[in-house]
């Protein structure tokens, strides 16, 4: 049984998200969907909220792929976890070749690391390939519908956490 792990901050998960998991789960035996720190972010949501959200947001997969992926955290190494869970792939998504320069990193320390393990780049499909969940939550900050970009399952949380309304919001809405 092959295992792939599709590492992320998933801060939140967005369709383009899914799309890389539903794409993962159609190739390989189980995926883990793992949240891992990223000590060059500041998180919105802490993790045990991220993973909350994205098992929320597995329900827009279909039934074939939902049955082969689990969604977990790690505090440590991609491979670390790799290793004490029997993963062997990591799937990593690119939206440009700005995102491949630093995945191609991550991949060649890896493999350093762990020689048994494997990177596979998916590039993402077109509809998302300007969408990430930084500017997801800078559009929701503002009050925009950002229900095209993320789950359904996820959008209140999401509004709920990022919308701040300033003063002449209120008078926009004629309250």
């Amino acid at each position: 049984m092959t295992i792939a792990i599709c590492p992320g901050s998933f801060d939140p998960v967005t369709k383009g998200h899914l799309d890389i998991i539903k794409r993962s789960a159609e190739i390989f035996d189980k995926v883990i969907v793992l949240v891992l720190i990223n000590p060059a972010k500041t998180p919105t949501f802490t993790v045990a909220e991220r993973v909350e959200l994205l098992r929320r947001s597995m329900a827009e997969l279909p039934e074939d792929c939902r049955g082969k992926v689990a969604v977990d955290s790690s505090t440590g190494l991609l491979v670390d976890y790799a290793k004490e869970h029997g993963a062997r792939v990591a799937v990593k998504g690119l939206r440009a070749v700005t995102d491949f320069e630093y995945e191609f990193q991550q991949a060649l320390i890896n493999k350093k690391l762990y020689p048994e393990f494997e990177t596979v780049f998916m590039t993402c499909n077109s509809h998302y390939m300007y969408l990430s969940s930084t500017m997801v939550k800078q559009i929701a900050a503002e009050g925009r519908d950002v229900r095209e970009f993320i789950p359904a399952a996820i959008y209140e949380d999401v509004m709920n956490r990022v919308y701040r309304p300033r003063p002449c919001d209120a008078d926009r809405a004629g309250v």
